[in-house]
C-alpha cells in the first residue's frame, strides 16, 4: 500500500487551465464552447469535462442514504420493487387473480391492477386478492376517478377483515384529478374535496397512498426533463397548498402522495432527475414548517417536520421514444431507462413490454420486460449499491443543474397561481404539446436520433400486419379543457413508411456509385439508409466506370430515384452528365452538398441529400411524387 501511495505522489498535479490549454490546442483553432459544450434542452450547458473543484458549493453533496434532504435515496439500501400492471375487468377477475399469483413466482413484486369501474365492489375484490399476501406484497390499484374512494374504502376494509397489519400494508391508489385533465381535457371538478374524502377513507393504512401525482403524462407527451420535474414538484405541492387549506396537516397529505414519473433514454440527466426530484420535494414539505408529531432522527434539532418529504417514486420506461419498425431496439432502450432509474434509487419501476406500441402485450413480451429488471437485481446486483451517483463531479453538477432549472420553473408556475390553475387555463398543455412538436421537428431532421426509425432503419420490415386495433375503451376524451399531444417520436416517420407500405407500390432506389472509392461508399451508405427510413427499396452498387453505364444498370432494374455517389471534386463532372444520360425519365438525387451546388442546380438539377437535409420533409415529398 506504501508503495502504491509513493507512485500515486509522483505524479505532477495537473491544473484544470492546463486540461483546458490542451483541449483548446487539440482543437486546432476551432470554438471550444461550440464543439466540446453540451447545450442542453434542459437550459443549461454541460462542460466536457468536471474535477474536484467543481463539487465546492453543491447543496445536493453531504448527504447520507435515508436522510434529509433525501438526494442519495429515502432508505439505505437500494431495493426496488419489480412491478407489473394487470388489466381487470367483469369477466376476467378469476384469470387475472390467476395471472397475478403466477407473477409472484417469476419475480414481480409489486402488483397493479388497471380496473373497470364496473369491477369494483367487495365481492371482486376479495376474489382478486384471493391468494396474495397484502403484507409482503405491493398492491396498486387504477380505476375511473369516480368510484376510487369507493375502491380504497373497500381494499380496507378487506384489508381489516383479513387481520392484516395496518403497518405493513404498502401500495396505492392511483386517484388522480389533474392527470386525467391533461390526459383527457376533462375539467376539474370538487377536487379539494374528493382528495379529502380518498386521505380520510385511507388512514387506517398508514402506508397506503391514494393521491396519484403523475408526471409521467408530461413524459409520454415528449416534454424535457426538467418540465418534467419542475410541473411534478408544482403539481404536488399545488394538492399540499389546497388540502391544509381545508385543514389538513402536511405529515398526513405529503405521506399520502406518490409520484409516478417516467424514464427516458437520456441516461445520465434521468439519473440526476430522481435525486434532484427527493432533493427537491423535500424541501418544499420542510418549508411548510410544521412540527413533526413524533421524535426520529430526522425532525431534529428543531423538531420539524421532515420524514413526509420521502418522495415516493414509482417509475416506468417512456412511451414517446418507443417505436413500431424495429422494435426489439425498444428493449435497448428500456434497458437503459431501467438502468437509470434503479441506479437513482426508485422505488419501484415497470417496464412496458417491447411491442408496447403496436398491440396489447403478450406473455413473451411480457416475460422479457419483467427479466430486464430481475437481471439487474440478480446478475448485475444493483440493489447492493446505493446511489453509485453519489461524488461522481459530473454527476453531482448534472443534479445541481437539473434541480436549479426545474426551481425556476416550480417558482413560475407557483407566480402564475399554481399548477392545477395553470392546467385550468391550459398553459401546462401548451407548453408540453410545443416541446412535443419542437421534438418530433427535431426527429424529422435527425438532431435527436431513434434508431430503426428516423436512421438506421431494417431496410425489409414491414409492419402493418402487426398493428393491432386499440381496444374501445370507457376513457373517452373531453373538450372542457386543452389535452397532452401523445404522439410518439416516430410517428411522423411511422406514418410515412406505412404510406408506403399500404400504397401496393415499393419506389426502387438505385445508387450510381462512381469515381473516389471513399466517397462512393460512405455516401451509398448515407443515401442508403435516407431512402430506406421511407420503406424504399434500397439497390447498392459496387460502382460503375461511367455514368452511362450506371444509368443503363437504373433503368434495367427498374429504379425510381437514381442517386448519384460520388466525391464533391468529381460532381462537376458526373453529375450533369449523369442528369442529361437520365434526360428526366427518373428522379435524379446527387448525394452531398458540394461546393457547386448552385452549378448542379443551374443545369437542372433539383433533388440534393445530405447531413442538413430534413429527412422527413424530403421523403414526403419524394412519397407524393411516387406513392
Amino acid at each position: 500500500m506504501s508503495n502504491k501511495q509513493k507512485l500515486f505522489t509522483e505524479f505532477p498535479a495537473v491544473s484544470t487551465q492546463e486540461w483546458m490549454d490542451k483541449a483548446i490546442a487539440d482543437l486546432k483553432g476551432a470554438d471550444f464552447e461550440k464543439k466540446l459544450v453540451w447545450r442542453t434542452n434542459e437550459g443549461f450547458n454541460v462542460k466536457p469535462f468536471h474535477r474536484e473543484e467543481d463539487l465546492a458549493g453543491l447543496k445536493t453533496t453531504g448527504s447520507v442514504p435515508g436522510h434529509f434532504p433525501y438526494v442519495r435515496g429515502t432508505k439505505a439500501d437500494n431495493s426496488w420493487l419489480i412491478r407489473q400492471d394487470i388489466d381487470v375487468c367483469n369477466d376476467c377477475l378469476a384469470a387475472a387473480n390467476a395471472k397475478a399469483v403466477d407473477l409472484l413466482t417469476k419475480g414481480v413484486t409489486s402488483l397493479g391492477f388497471v380496473i373497470d369501474r364496473e369491477a369494483v365492489s367487495a365481492e371482486n375484490i376479495a376474489a382478486l386478492l384471493n391468494g396474495i399476501d397484502i403484507e409482503k406484497v405491493e398492491v396498486n390499484f387504477k380505476t375511473c376517478a369516480t368510484v376510487s374512494v369507493k375502491l380504497t374504502e373497500i381494499f380496507v376494509a378487506y384489508a381489516q377483515k383479513a387481520g392484516a397489519d395496518p403497518k405493513k400494508v404498502f401500495g396505492s391508489v392511483n386517484f388522480d384529478l389533474i392527470g386525467r385533465s391533461l390526459a383527457r381535457g376533462k375539467a376539474i371538478e370538487n377536487l379539494v374535496q374528493q382528495y379529502v374524502d380518498i386521505i380520510n377513507a385511507s388512514l387506517a393504512l398508514p402506508k397506503f397512498r391514494v393521491i396519484g401525482v403523475n408526471p409521467f403524462y408530461l413524459n409520454n407527451a415528449g416534454s424535457y426533463i426538467y418540465q418534467e420535474l419542475g410541473y411534478a414538484l408544482a403539481w404536488g405541492n399545488d394538492i399540499i397548498a389546497k388540502l391544509v387549506e381545508a385543514g389538513l396537516t402536511v405529515e398526513v397529505i405529503s405521506k399520502k402522495i406518490k409520484f409516478n414519473f417516467g424514464v427516458s433514454s437520456n441516461y445520465f440527466m434521468e439519473i440526476a432527475k430522481f435525486r434532484a426530484a427527493r432533493f427537491l420535494w423535500s424541501n418544499i414539505v420542510f418549508a411548510y414548517g410544521e412540527k413533526c408529531p413524533r421524535t426520529c432522527s430526522n425532525n431534529q434539532p428543531d423538531g420539524l417536520e421532515r420524514c413526509g418529504g420521502k418522495m415516493r417514486i414509482h417509475a416506468q420506461t417512456s412511451e414517446w421514444n418507443m417505436t413500431i419498425f424495429d422494435a426489439h431496439v425498444n428493449l435497448l432502450r428500456t434497458q437503459t431507462e431501467s438502468m437509470s432509474a434503479i441506479l437513482a434509487g426508485v422505488d419501484s419501476l415497470t417496464v412496458l413490454p417491447f411491442d408496447a406500441a403496436y398491440k396489447e402485450s403478450d406473455d413473451f413480451s411480457e416475460r422479457i420486460a419483467r427479466n430486464q429488471q430481475l437481471l439487474l437485481k440478480e446478475e448485475s446486483h444493483f440493489d447492493k449499491i446505493v446511489d453509485p451517483a453519489a461524488g461522481s463531479y459530473y454527476l453531482e453538477n448534472l443534479t445541481e443543474s437539473i434541480a436549479n432549472q426545474a426551481w425556476k420553473l416550480f417558482l413560475e408556475v407557483e407566480e402564475k397561481g399554481g399548477f392545477i390553475a395553470e392546467v385550468e387555463a391550459g398553459n401546462i398543455q401548451t407548453v408540453i404539446n410545443t416541446t412535443n412538436e419542437a421534438r418530433r421537428k427535431a426527429v424529422s431532421s435527425r438532431r435527436e436520433v431513434l434508431l430503426g426509425s428516423n436512421q438506421y432503419p431494417n431496410f425489409n420490415e414491414v409492419a402493418a400486419a402487426k398493428i393491432e386495433t386499440e381496444a374501445a375503451c370507457d376513457c373517452a376524451k373531453h373538450d372542457e379543457v386543452p389535452a397532452l399531444n401523445f404522439s410518439r417520436g416516430a410517428s411522423d416517420f411511422e406514418a410515412l413508411r406505412l404510406a408506403t407500405e399500404k400504397s401496393g407500390k415499393r419506389p426502387k432506389v438505385f445508387m450510381l456509385t462512381i469515381g473516389n472509392l471513399a466517397m462512393r461508399l460512405a455516401r451509398a451508405q448515407f443515401s442508403s439508409n435516407f431512402f430506406a427510413c421511407a420503406g424504399y427499396e434500397i439497390i447498392d452498387n459496387l460502382g460503375f466506370e461511367t455514368v452511362e453505364e450506371g444509368v443503363a444498370a437504373a433503368e434495367k432494374a427498374g429504379a425510381d430515384i437514381i442517386v448519384i455517389c460520388s466525391s464533391d471534386d468529381e460532381y462537376a463532372e458526373l453529375a450533369p452528365a449523369a442528369f442529361k444520360a437520365i434526360a428526366g425519365k427518373k428522379l435524379f438525387v446527387v448525394a452531398g452538398a458540394p461546393a457547386c451546388t448552385d452549378d448542379l442546380k443551374a443545369v437542372g438539377i433539383e433533388y440534393f441529400v445530405n447531413v442538413k437535409s430534413n429527412v422527413l420533409e424530403t421523403l414526403k415529398g419524394f412519397n407524393a411524387k411516387l406513392l
